[in-house]
């Protein structure tokens, strides 16, 4: 099929549809089958040997990276995300880069969803309360928590993620949509009769606040101190996007003055969270191991898109699936 042979350096033990599928295209595949990320040394040093790189989230992909090794053809990813990468010294490199936009649209939305109902009802913690031999008595005032029927869901970041979100509440829940976006999503206003405010009226008026957008630098940070003190007091934040959306340190103490009702977050800021984290023993609070596109279907739809973009490349210049 190719003029040379074509090495492939998979950065993880990925599912094997997509090793597969490369091996088959006929690309010399290596893995890395350690139960560890590379560290960037080695990263560099195997990356130095391949001609591409089939890369995982977890992997640094920086200026010092890239580089390192500015001689690969390009970087296909297994996951929506990108911020690991410096996509301005990629794009100086002429580095192509794509990632597999839609491959966990089911399974994240459906942990923000799960997140969603299990911080209204305080569900960790009465867990947590059996396996501390605390389940004593009922009481009509104890552990309440509150119906999510007819509220309002705020989605910041209404993409594919976002979409499938505020489509299960809706149909769930009876929920109204309002969404914060840097353009209009035609289809949800249509489909969801959601609407479209500012950043400020998001933080006032939702019930559930859930967050869908990608990590930069204006996203960073950017649900603090002052955004949740905006907040409904009775209200839930939903964090299944990046760490870094939020101020974790300000979250805490947002939750501590009952500034907000609760939060959820199958993302933390650092990963992987402390065990001593304050969040993990607060009552209103569940905390994940970002585990947001854990399934078997998604994870193998991610190997494959990550696979398409390497295969598609070299058959035609183009990446599947780009991200510039």
């Amino acid at each position: 099929m190719f003029t040379k042979e074509i090495s492939v350096l998979a950065s993880l033990k990925f599912p094997k549809i997509g090793i597969e599928m490369l091996k088959d295209a006929g690309f010399i595949v290596t893995e890395w089958t350690e139960r560890r990320p590379m560290t960037p040394e080695e990263l560099i040093k195997n990356a130095q040997k391949h001609n591409a790189l089939f890369s995982a989230s977890s992997d640094k992909l920086d200026e010092n990276f890239l580089r390192s090794c500015s001689h690969l053809d390009l970087i296909s990813q297994f996951s929506v995300g990108y911020d690991n990468i410096d996509l301005g010294v990629a794009k100086e490199l002429n580095i192509p880069f794509g990632n597999a936009p839609g491959a966990m649209v089911n399974a994240t939305s459906d942990v923000a969803f799960g997140l969603m109902i299990s911080v209204s009802r305080k569900m960790f913690h009465m867990h947590k309360l059996i396996e501390q031999s605390n389940w004593k008595f009922f009481h009509p005032e104890d552990h309440l928590g509150q119906e999510l029927y007819g509220k309002t869901l705020g989605v910041f970041g209404l993409g594919k993620i976002g979409m499938e979100m505020a489509r299960k509440c809706k149909s769930a829940f009876g929920m109204d949509v309002i969404y914060c976006n840097r353009n209009p999503n035609k289809a949800a206003q249509g489909k969801l009769a959601a609407e479209l405010v500012s950043f400020p009226d998001l933080l006032k008026r939702s019930d559930v606040l859930s967050v869908h957008c990608p990590l930069n630098d204006e996203t960073r940070g950017l649900f603090d101190f002052s955004a949740f003190k905006k907040m409904k007091s009775s209200s839930i934040f939903i964090n299944t996007s990046r760490g870094g959306v939020h101020n974790e340190e300000d979250l805490i103490l947002a939750l501590e003055k009952k500034m907000i009702w609760g939060a959820g977050l199958d993302v933390t800021d650092p990963e992987p969270m402390s065990p001593d984290n304050p969040l993990l023993k607060m009552e209103s609070a569940c905390v994940l191991p970002h585990i947001g596109s854990a399934t078997v279907e998604a994870r193998n739809r991610m190997s494959e898109y990550a696979a398409k973009n390497i295969i598609e490349y070299y058959k035609t210049g183009q990446v599947a699936f780009p991200v510039s």
